[in-house]
């Protein structure tokens, strides 16, 4: 096994998950996400070289740029003028969305999975109506499970900057929540 293939394997669980998180439902129906990350890594076997002739950014960044081009080129080739909306169609995880939303609001208690499923709608409302980079600063963080570090390069940040990114982005969330909250969501 190469030692490309290694490294992608390594990877391939968090590559997927940025991928899950984004394909929408209109892309799943025509693709599946393994074809996705298969196609990525045979345009990093052509690519390794030049990556490691001037690394510019750590293998997973650039492993995870070469996946989100390939998930974008996928969306225009198949969704075309539909591609804005179906970037915007997160696919989330109940449990991320609910731990997410909970720590925003505090004291919510949950006491059944309808108030989850609820939880998580509010939640992608919410990110649906945040600016694009503080969308994606918390997708990264809380749904990838980026570290800052690797928010910060994804983005060209500094260390200092990606935190404050997010720190202004989990505010303007929490913010959509409780406007959600006070204009008749859940109490």
């Amino acid at each position: 096994m190469s030692v490309l293939a290694e490294v992608f394997g390594y990877y391939r669980p968090k590559l997927r998950q940025m991928v899950n998180l984004r394909i929408g439902s209109q892309l799943a129906a025509r693709i599946d996400p393994s074809d996705v990350l298969q196609e990525t890594y045979l345009e990093a076997t052509r690519k390794i070289q030049a990556y490691a002739q001037d690394p510019q950014v750590s293998l997973f960044v650039w492993l995870r740029g070469l996946t989100w081009d390939r998930l974008s080129s996928l969306q225009r080739e198949h969704l075309g003028t539909q591609r804005r909306a179906a970037q915007r169609e997160l696919q989330l995880s109940e449990h991320s969305s609910v731990m997410l939303a909970k720590r925003l609001l505090g004291g919510i208690t949950p006491s059944g999975a309808l108030v989850n499923i609820e939880l998580r709608n509010r939640v992608r409302g919410a990110l649906d109506r945040l600016p694009s980079q503080d969308r994606e600063v918390i997708l990264m963080r809380h749904f990838e499970g980026m570290s800052n570090s690797e928010v910060a390069e994804t983005l060209g940040l500094s260390h200092s900057a990606a935190t404050m990114r997010h720190g202004r982005a989990l505010a303007r969330l929490r913010d959509a929540l409780q406007s959600d909250r006070s204009d008749g969501g859940m109490s």
